[in-house]
């Protein structure tokens, strides 16, 4: 069965990165870029894996702390979004004083927000998670939310009519019936997860790929930012993924228990 759903989720992501790489290729040579500066793919490829093992560790090195400051903000976010989205469903007031308040820092860009959240938070792990979070929260709440408040009316009246409370229908119908928009926004949080990460990198820890590839542009290691780029949008790609493959089998499991 995990066979199965792996190939049928991971199946079409392959003639995707194909007609990617194809893309890039001749996108690259279609508008006469010099290889100096748009590095192709073998040359990627040989700069990753070919005779100096120093560049393939200094670029993976960097992408672990990317990886690490990714999966923090999204945490973060995803666990924010769903505690959020639950007291709006369970208390209208709580949604009519803190929506506004959410459209109003949503509006702001973050590269605006960063200096600020920096400065309070400072430059380590948790102002990597607040960075990374605001990212990832607002799309996800939105998304949540809104699985929530489908929950069958009268699967809700039967619970009611058994004498279960707001707490009772929201864990036993609510829950249940947003699991396919918690793993929408899931999916839509991965790579948002890892942009935020990289503003984090670029703006204030000055780690990871974010921050290597600043420097690399300011070297001229064309070799290297094309590199970075290149590893950090695989990544992305894989853990959108594997997120597929995990729904794909909560969901199964799910359906199973109803069954």
């Amino acid at each position: 069965m995990i066979g199965r759903i792996v190939l049928r989720v991971v199946g079409p992501l392959l003639p995707s990165v194909v007609i990617v790489v194809a893309i890039w290729w001749l996108s690259l040579e279609a508008f006469g870029i010099s290889p100096l500066v748009g590095k192709r793919p073998p040359q990627v490829w040989e700069y990753l894996f070919g005779s100096s093992a120093a560049h393939r560790d200094a670029v993976f090195a960097a992408l672990g702390i990317t990886i690490r400051d990714a999966a923090i903000g999204f945490a973060t976010g995803m666990v924010a979004a769903v505690v959020v989205a639950m007291a709006f469903v369970l208390f209208r007031t709580v949604e009519q004083t803190f929506m506004p308040v959410a459209m109003l820092l949503r509006s702001v860009p973050l590269v605006v927000m960063t200096p600020l959240i920096t400065l309070v938070f400072g430059r380590e792990l948790v102002g990597v998670a607040v960075i990374g979070g605001i990212v990832v929260f607002f799309p996800a709440l939105v998304n949540i939310a809104f699985g929530l408040r489908s929950a069958s009316p009268q699967a809700t009246d039967l619970v009611m009519a058994y004498g279960g409370g707001r707490l009772t229908v929201l864990r036993k119908v609510a829950v249940p019936t947003a699991m396919p928009s918690v793993f929408a926004s899931a999916r839509i949080s991965v790579p948002a997860s890892i942009i935020g990460a990289l503003i984090a990198e670029w703006l204030a820890t000055g780690q990871g790929i974010g921050a290597g590839i600043l420097r690399a542009i300011g070297g001229f290691r064309y070799d290297e930012v094309w590199a970075d780029i290149v590893v950090v949008t695989a990544v992305s790609i894989l853990a959108y993924a594997v997120v597929g493959v995990v729904e794909s089998l909560v969901l199964a499991r799910f359906s199973d228990t109803r069954d």
